[in-house]
């Protein structure tokens, strides 16, 4: 009898294309080489991250888009534009904000010429997560941010609704997967991008730069 050939997983997850204890440079070279899930085959290139080591507030979305995954760099897209306006009124400084996704590849439908963005399923989140506590443990944030529902899950080790934990600091969770740190929940820029009626898109960012400053004061200085 013929002994059939095993089957690789299809998302084995990021462990061993994450080197040990190393820095931010380290990682973004890395990066690159990792075949976590199967992300990569379509995705133009990783997107890992912008910022700096010692950054006092790490802001996770949830993937690159289009706009992303061309320039390889996290939130450069429509929806980044928003992130730094709302930045810029919350009065916090570029050299204070590290900048990642719980997802490092785009996930995306083709239509035609269009890549429309598909939701990461809870398998990417799991497969890529390595990167994102590799990151934490490089940076030391003092307060991560967690943009949207996707990017709540991944730091926090499970399901979040963010209607349900927004407008407060998350203490770290002892007993599980979270990340170690303080957590603020809040929406991810995109769904701003969606509102059509432009008193509510303005009420909206106004919300959402109000919890970029619970954020900022409870980080300090």
């Amino acid at each position: 009898m013929t002994e059939r050939p095993e089957r690789q997983p299809e998302r084995p997850g990021a462990e061993r294309w994450v080197p040990d204890e190393a820095g931010l440079g380290e990682l973004r070279a890395a990066a690159p080489d990792c075949r976590g899930c199967e992300l990569w085959r379509d995705a133009t290139q990783v997107v890992f991250s912008r910022g700096r080591p010692g950054a006092r507030l790490m802001l996770v979305g949830e993937q690159p888009g289009d706009r992303e995954d061309v320039e390889g760099e996290p939130f450069v897209g429509p929806a980044g534009r928003v992130l730094a306006q709302a930045l810029d009124a919350a009065g916090i400084a570029g050299e204070r904000v590290y900048l990642t996704n719980a997802v490092k590849h785009f996930r995306f439908e083709r239509r035609g010429k269009r890549r429309i963005h598909e939701k990461p399923a809870v398998g990417h989140i799991t497969a890529c997560r390595p990167w994102l506590v590799a990151e934490f443990e490089a940076v030391d944030p003092a307060v991560v941010v967690a943009l949207g529902a996707t990017a709540a899950r991944a730091v926090l080790g499970h399901p979040a609704k963010v209607g349900e934990t927004r407008g407060r600091v998350l203490p770290p969770e002892s007993g599980t997967a979270g990340l170690p740190a303080p957590t603020v929940v809040t929406v991810h820029p995109s769904s701003l991008l969606r509102i059509e009626d432009r008193d509510e898109r303005e009420a909206a960012l106004a919300a959402f730069v109000d919890d970029l400053r619970l954020a900022a004061d409870a980080a300090g200085p």
